[in-house]
């Protein structure tokens, strides 16, 4: 099964659009999937002086955060979707990461460190900006490939070879033809890792 995490707060918004598209696909395709949608939840993402007290244990007592892991303890893919901001994901992603990628459910360091979520055998991570993904290699450090990829999904035990990243940029100043076409493609782009 796959769980989409999308996080943007915005229902008007183009990244919104894209859930919708891929949702519609996948429903047409009768393929199973979840939705973590932390906004539309009204998850806190701020690690608190009370969350760090457990923390170290791999323990929480969000109730948000048990739920979000049995949807990613039963799923096989994640898809990611969301807005990239200040060249790097939003603060509700990164707060989500935080909070729910536990000790003992995500990573294990008992014995040198090993990622956990190794029943995800594909990921797909969407992300729009105003900038092209190429921008985003050559001139930001590479946020998306070579951190959150390559850094942060692999220390969780995604292998980085199994996830496609999809990038829209310049969303803000393209026309809406342009709009229209990526997610009119957007099945197939998913679909062709």
């Amino acid at each position: 099964m796959k769980t989409i995490i999308y996080t943007h707060p915005y229902a008007g918004s183009f990244n919104h659009e894209i859930l919708n598209r891929l949702t519609n696909s996948f429903s047409k395709n009768d393929e199973e999937f979840e939705i973590i949608d932390p906004y539309g939840d009204h998850f806190d993402p701020v690690l608190s002086a009370e969350d760090l007290k457990t923390y170290s244990q791999g323990q929480t007592s969000d109730e948000l955060v048990k739920r979000y892991q049995r949807k990613i303890a039963a799923s096989d893919e994640l898809v990611f979707i969301f807005p990239i901001w200040w060249h790097n994901l939003p603060a509700m992603l990164k707060g989500f990461l935080d909070k729910t990628m536990l000790n003992g459910f995500a990573y294990n360091e008992d014995s040198g460190w090993k990622g956990l979520l190794t029943n995800i055998k594909k990921a797909t991570v969407i992300t729009t900006s105003t900038v092209t993904k190429e921008y985003l290699e050559n001139n930001c450090g590479n946020p998306i490939q070579d951190v959150f990829i390559a850094r942060t999904l692999s220390d969780l035990g995604i292998d980085p070879q199994t996830v496609n990243w999809i990038h829209f940029g310049q969303v803000n100043t393209t026309t809406d033809q342009i709009r229209e076409k990526f997610l009119d493609d957007l099945p197939k782009l998913y679909a062709n890792k």
